[in-house]
């Protein structure tokens, strides 16, 4: 089966069931979907119920699409993602960005749990991802199509102003907040001493396994784009304490409050336009 039949087989059962349009779409990263909490008359749909939806496997990932609105802006929230090291072929894995997309959502804000190679962070921390370095080594031929067919103009990936909207509200709260490089690798293993030393050198501040992939699909779908990395530990190569998932998520909700704060910064200044 073609991609485009299975975006749009999927995409006409998520529509049918919100009937909504949503302005935003959020991908909820671990230790972060209880944000999906905070949306007000929810409309919830397992990723199990939805044509060619892949299955969550990755702890504290709860596996479904949550429809609703906070501040009267519509969205649609995936309370849980694919990761490449679950087994998912990219086009899988990237497949619910699409359906947000062609459900109406022109802005994107993903977060994600990470390990900090910067030692200027701290666990609990939110780095503003205004770049990054793919490591996945993951060719995804749907996106390539495009940007080929599309003569895809370059332009900044990261939104200029979504990244200011983020920093002003971390000064205006009292919360610390970075710009830096998020630097993706596949996983799922967590990273040797020695991988630490090298994202560093390369200009990593902080590491991960997800995001990328639906950052670029969302960058060639033309939408404007916020990601938002949790810190949950900052390694330190030359005395590497035991990093556990049940560790990661425990931090990664720390940060939950913060990442609040910016999404009503950001739906605040969408009712302003």
């Amino acid at each position: 089966m073609l991609d485009s039949q299975r975006i749009q087989e999927a995409y006409a059962y998520v529509q049918q069931r919100t009937k909504q349009t949503p302005r935003v779409a959020l991908i909820l990263g671990t230790g972060l979907g209880q944000f999906a909490d905070r949306i007000e008359t929810p409309v919830a749909i397992s990723y199990t119920d939805i044509p060619h939806f892949p299955h969550s496997s990755a702890p504290d990932h709860k596996g479904q699409l949550v429809s609703g609105s906070i501040k009267g802006v519509p969205l649609i929230a995936m309370q849980g993602r694919f990761h490449l090291y679950e087994g998912h072929p990219i086009n899988a894995a990237v497949l619910p960005l699409h359906v947000m997309h062609k459900l109406g959502a022109d802005i994107l804000i993903v977060s994600n749990a990470s390990g900090g190679v910067n030692t200027n962070l701290s666990g609990g921390d939110i780095l503003v991802m205004n770049n990054h370095i793919n490591l996945t080594f993951r060719v995804n031929p749907q996106l390539a199509a495009f940007t080929q067919n599309h003569n895809h103009i370059k332009s900044p990936i990261y939104d200029p102003q979504l990244i200011e909207d983020a920093l002003e509200t971390g000064r205006r709260e009292g919360f610390y907040l970075q710009q830096g490089c998020y630097v993706a690798l596949t996983g799922p293993n967590y990273e040797t001493r020695s991988e630490y030393r090298m994202v560093r050198k390369i200009g990593g501040d902080v590491v991960g396994m997800s995001t990328v992939p639906e950052v670029l699909v969302a960058h060639a779908l033309g939408m404007r784009i916020l990601a938002l990395s949790a810190v949950t530990n900052v390694a330190k190569p030359d005395a590497l304490i035991e990093t556990t998932a049940a560790g990661v998520i425990d931090i990664a909700q720390l940060a939950e409050p913060k990442l609040h704060a910016i999404v009503m910064t950001v739906l605040d200044n969408i009712n302003r336009e």
